[in-house]
């Protein structure tokens, strides 16, 4: 699980607009060397932010690239259809960072899923790693004529230092010394600073992404300059920090009584309410399980579509059934 210590009034998020409206709203002006459109795809909203210098960068808290974020209320419904539209929208902006790094269809992708599959608010990447299509082992032994238009696929889940004993990236990194895939396609549990996105936004970024520091505990990152081939990263936020509801309430609080915000005495409530042991406490919904599998589903589906030029959306979403 990512997360992003932006220093900005302890308030901390991964998803990259989120990063944005703090930096900006702190100093109460654009910040330079940051581009940011949104538009509206049918059932969801896409933004995108281009973080295109160092400086830029170290405003945000976040390493210099492209991320697009898809916000959709319908991944928390249950609406079988809705939830199929998003897929296909993620799927495209999936094929837009693909087509960005001149990836053919016969480069072979590794997909990996990070987080503790024990822990359902970071399940998330194991999750969608069991759903997605792996046909690697398929071009070793078939011929060209009987590949259908699919995409040489791999995936590993390699779980947590916790659980392993072996840094993730010492995992992924074997795997690719070995096999050498073209591209990296790494999912992982993010975490946000609204209650309303938890599990409905989904983030896709071009910079790699940093397993563990969703809990304080950056571990060594799954990034190009690591691995040496390109990574796409995906997450979706599944937890928010205790001390952020708190910090939004009492917003909410001083606006219904005309109260002047004093950012000094506002941080000592926290700290005093959340003291001892809960100053560090992160939060996630309720029906957290019910939100993984299906969101795991629209990822996996939107990886399907995404990865295999010649396999229909109709074909990818009844293999996922």
């Amino acid at each position: 699980m990512a997360f992003s210590n932006l220093g900005m009034g302890d308030i901390r998020t991964d998803l990259a607009f989120e990063a944005h409206e703090l930096a900006s709203g702190r100093i109460g002006a654009p910040i330079p060397g940051v581009q940011r459109q949104s538009e509206e795809k049918g059932v969801a909203k896409v933004i995108r932010v281009s973080i295109q210098t160092p400086e830029a960068g170290q405003a945000l808290g976040k390493q210099p690239g492209y991320y697009v974020t898809i916000e959709s209320q319908s991944l928390r419904g249950r609406d079988k259809d809705e939830l199929e539209e998003v897929a296909k929208i993620i799927a495209e902006e999936i094929q837009g960072y693909i087509r960005g790094f001149n990836f053919t269809e016969d480069d072979t992708a590794l997909v990996v899923g990070l987080g503790n599959w024990n822990a359902t608010p970071d399940a998330l990447g194991p999750k969608v790693v069991e759903k997605v299509l792996v046909t690697r082992h398929l071009f070793q032994s078939s011929p060209p004529e009987k590949r259908g238009g699919l995409r040489p696929v791999c995936a590993i889940s390699p779980g947590v230092l916790g659980i392993t004993g072996v840094e993730t990236s010492e995992i992924v990194a074997g795997i690719v010394q070995r096999i050498k895939p073209q591209f990296l396609l790494v999912i992982d549990a993010l975490a946000s600073r609204d209650t309303e996105r938890m599990g409905s936004t989904v983030q896709i970024a071009n910079t790699g992404i940093n397993p563990g520091s969703g809990i304080g505990n950056r571990r060594l990152g799954l990034t190009q300059q690591i691995l040496g081939v390109p990574v796409i990263a995906l997450g979706v936020p599944t937890v928010v920090e205790a001390k952020t509801i708190i910090h939004d309430a009492l917003d909410q609080v001083s606006g219904l009584r005309n109260m002047p915000s004093d950012q000094g005495a506002r941080k000592e409530v926290i700290n005093r309410v959340l003291s001892p042991y809960f100053r560090d406490l992160i939060v996630t919904p309720k029906e957290i399980d019910i939100l993984i599998q299906d969101i795991s589903r629209v990822l996996a589906g939107a990886i399907n579509i995404a990865l295999h030029p010649e396999v229909t959306p109709e074909e990818v979403f009844r293999y996922l059934d």
